[in-house]
């Protein structure tokens, strides 16, 4: 087999779709020590490949102490939520082009949550609030016969809080949740709203009246970070307002 020219291995390399990187991520570890420290990592990569992609690279090639939650990696499952050059988003959405890789790449936990190691924050608080808001279907009376029916005019009312995935970037994004872990946050409240409006759950009463509480949907201050921290694109502050909404008009 013919051995390729230099020249044609020049022509090769810069045919190439990789480029340079820099990751700056944000380090932390207790057992080393009590403070957060940046610290970079240069990579090839395609641009066209996500900023999950690049964490693989680097806990794999580089530096197998670095430490980050990932599971499906298809937007599905919500566990790879992190800040990305000051934004909470889907590592495994975000592609390198989109976020102008000229410059270092800043990853961070989200904020709000402890962070327990590097990327990986403790949930926790988040899911207590979550389960807080009764986020399953209650009815009463027997089981039933046959599946419970709605109009599709009933199912579109809730439709769009059902695709939270539960990632937290919402929650995570909120100035008020920032400074008061108490609040249920914009998730919980998400979730709620889509118990609360659904037709056939005879509970809406009991989760208006949770949300109601000193920690509840009140302390919502319509900054609309939730909203674009989404990555399902869910309305989040639509939902909450609509929730402050029932509890308004249901004393009338």
């Amino acid at each position: 087999m013919a051995t390729p020219t230099l020249e044609k291995m020049e022509e090769a390399a810069a045919a190439s779709p990789y480029i340079t990187v820099t990751f700056r991520i944000r380090r932390y570890n207790p057992e080393i020590s009590d403070e957060a420290q940046w610290q970079d990592f240069q990579i090839e990569i395609d641009p066209k490949e996500r900023v999950l992609d690049g964490l693989h690279k680097i806990k794999w090639d580089l530096d197998g102490t670095l430490t980050f939650r990932r599971s499906c990696a298809h937007g599905i499952c919500g566990s790879d939520a992190m800040r990305i050059n000051g934004k909470n988003r889907l590592a495994c959405k975000t592609l390198i082009k989109d976020i102008n890789p000229e410059k270092p790449i800043t990853v961070e936990a989200i904020k709000g949550l402890t962070v327990m190691k590097d990327l990986v924050v403790d949930m926790e608080p988040f899911f207590q609030a979550y389960r807080d808001v009764m986020p399953f279907l209650v009815t009463n009376g027997n089981e039933p016969t046959r599946e419970r029916l709605q109009t599709a005019e009933d199912r579109e009312r809730f439709d769009d809080t059902t695709k939270c995935i539960l990632c937290a970037a919402c929650t995570s994004s909120c100035p008020v949740f920032w400074n008061d872990g108490q609040y249920f946050g914009p998730a919980a409240i998400v979730n709620a709203h889509r118990f609360i409006f659904d037709s056939r759950d005879e509970a809406g009463e009991q989760r208006l009246e949770i949300l109601n509480d000193k920690d509840g949907v009140w302390r919502c201050r319509t900054t609309f970070n939730c909203t674009d921290a989404c990555p399902r694109g869910i309305e989040v502050t639509k939902a909450i307002q609509e929730v402050k909404r029932a509890l308004i008009t249901r004393r009338f």
